[in-house]
């Protein structure tokens, strides 16, 4: 599933894929980005995805090069040309295309790179921390999924360095808000909830559509303390689906033996297997 890549309206051997230097993406961070779950090869929730693909570029100021139903088929063109394994993933990318150095644009219009990429399966369940460094949920670009991802990339590498997998974040006020790239639910006398995008945390698709599956779940403004008061801690993305946690800086936790995080497992793996665009 490697080594293909659809590049501004061409689909091109990865070697032969070149952007600029001088690309807004590369020079100062200009850009938006999805990454879609493939199952079967084929995209999970492309419309939500999508949608927000479109959400970050008006944020950012960005247009999508292609309407909707040409990038779908652009999708269809590149994920028939890198057939594979069951499981993948699919990143979309729009950055602000060729600029000069510096904050300004230049006028060539943005740049959109595909890719496909294997994904290797997430353990059961898995190790996170809390860092130090808060979201800023009052920042212009505060839900946005930008490319922009250094501080994400410190963070995460602070986690790697301890032995885990994800490094869970406050906002400035002190509540609780995400993770380097993903949605935090904590479960608190059985009771599943998770912080509320003015808390400053991306709208993940697979955030959405568990609260949308489990109607007893919802949203909260809760202080970091809730972590270490919480019975069980989930973490969502599109690669993760639902992934529990078995220690929290060092607190052991139930993990994939959860009750809340059996049935969110299952809520979620139930919809992908009757609906892959829901």
């Amino acid at each position: 599933m490697t080594g293909i890549v659809w590049l501004d309206g061409a689909i091109l051997d990865a070697a032969e894929a070149n952007v600029s230097v001088f690309d807004h993406g590369l020079t100062v961070g200009d850009g938006v980005f999805e990454t879609i779950k493939l199952i079967g090869g084929r995209p999970f929730a492309l419309r939500r995805h999508i949608e927000r693909l479109h959400r970050s570029a008006e944020g950012l100021g960005l247009d999508v090069p292609l309407g909707d139903a040409r990038l779908r088929d652009a999708i269809d063109d590149l994920l028939a040309a890198a057939p594979g394994g069951e499981v993948g993933r699919l990143r979309v990318t729009v950055t602000g295309g060729v600029a000069p150095p510096g904050s300004g644009r230049g006028t060539s219009g943005p740049t959109l790179i595909m890719a496909v990429a294997p994904l290797e399966a997430w353990e059961p369940d898995t190790v996170a921390i809390t860092v130090p460094w808060p979201r800023n949920e009052r920042s212009a670009v505060a839900g946005l999924k930008t490319t922009s991802y250094a501080e994400n990339v410190v963070a995460l590498a602070e986690a790697r360095r301890v032995g885990a997998t994800e490094a869970i974040m406050a906002n400035l006020g002190g509540n609780l808000c995400e993770g380097t790239g993903t949605n935090v639910f904590v479960v608190r006398h059985g009771v599943l909830s998770t912080p509320p995008l003015l808390a400053g945390c991306l709208a993940g698709v697979t955030r959405a559509l568990l609260l949308e599956e489990l109607l007893d779940a919802d949203e909260d403004n809760l202080p970091m303390a809730a972590l270490l008061e919480a019975d069980e801690v989930l973490l969502t993305s599109s690669t993760r689906d639902v992934q529990p946690l078995r220690v929290l800086d060092g607190r052991e936790l139930p993990g994939a033996d959860g009750p809340v995080a059996k049935r969110a497992i299952d809520a979620i793996a139930d919809l992908q297997a009757r609906d892959m665009d829901p």
